[in-house]
């Protein structure tokens, strides 16, 4: 899978299951490139999210529920995700 494609997967699902008013993905994986999870195809990321139910939840549990929703991507499609909730 190409990293735009995997991209439109992260945005959909999480754009669904949390209606944010911020949602950003940084594709990294440029930056990691030869790095060892990056060797089988799978991305480097950083999501920025700014939704009302993830800031009213503490931080370890907005990543569960974020790392979850992605929990079929990583490690195949994902091999590291970087949360920042805005």
């Amino acid at each position: 899978m190409e990293s735009a494609e995997r991209i439109v997967i992260m945005r959909d699902r999480l754009q669904n299951a949390f209606s944010p008013d911020v949602l950003d993905i940084i594709d990294d994986s440029e930056k990691h490139r030869g790095h060892e999870g990056s060797r089988d195809g799978a991305g480097h990321y950083t999501l920025k999210i700014s939704a009302p139910s993830l800031r009213a939840k503490s931080r370890v549990a907005a990543h569960r529920e974020i790392y979850a929703l992605l929990a079929d991507l990583i490690p195949t499609e994902i091999h590291a995700l970087q949360i920042i909730i805005l």
